[in-house]
């Protein structure tokens, strides 16, 4: 492990999905393990974050841009940035929460796409 100069001695990042903060009618199981994966991330960044160590929990919501959804989804699909997820993107995102100034950690960040976004403003 390397400590950085302002005390800072790693990160640990969990990945989850919506699942991880409610379930669903056909995702018990799933949620299940999501809900105990959020927990967990939860319970260690009290634990570790006394020993500089940053823990956060990023839910990914969404389809990823990935080639076997390329294989799955039309090509207007793959075209359109609105509906899905881009594995840059998320990776930014990772790289946002390791270099996170440690007076401000982020616990948990959500990546969904701009319509999944709009999606779950109606259903709150």
């Amino acid at each position: 492990m390397i400590e950085e100069a302002n005390g800072k001695r790693g990160a640990l990042i969990f990945t989850g999905a919506t699942a991880s903060a409610r379930g669903n009618t056909t995702t018990s199981a799933f949620a299940v393990g999501k809900f105990g994966t959020r927990a967990l991330s939860q319970s260690l960044a009290k634990e570790f974050g006394k020993e500089n160590i940053h823990v956060a929990h990023a839910i990914i919501d969404g389809a990823i841009l990935t080639d076997r959804q390329r294989d799955r989804n039309s090509p207007e699909w793959q075209n359109n940035a609105d509906v899905r997820l881009h594995p840059d993107s998320i990776a930014a995102s990772y790289l946002y929460l390791v270099n996170q100034d440690r007076s401000a950690w982020t616990w948990e960040l959500d990546r969904k796409s701009f319509v999944r976004h709009l999606l779950s403003e109606e259903d709150s």
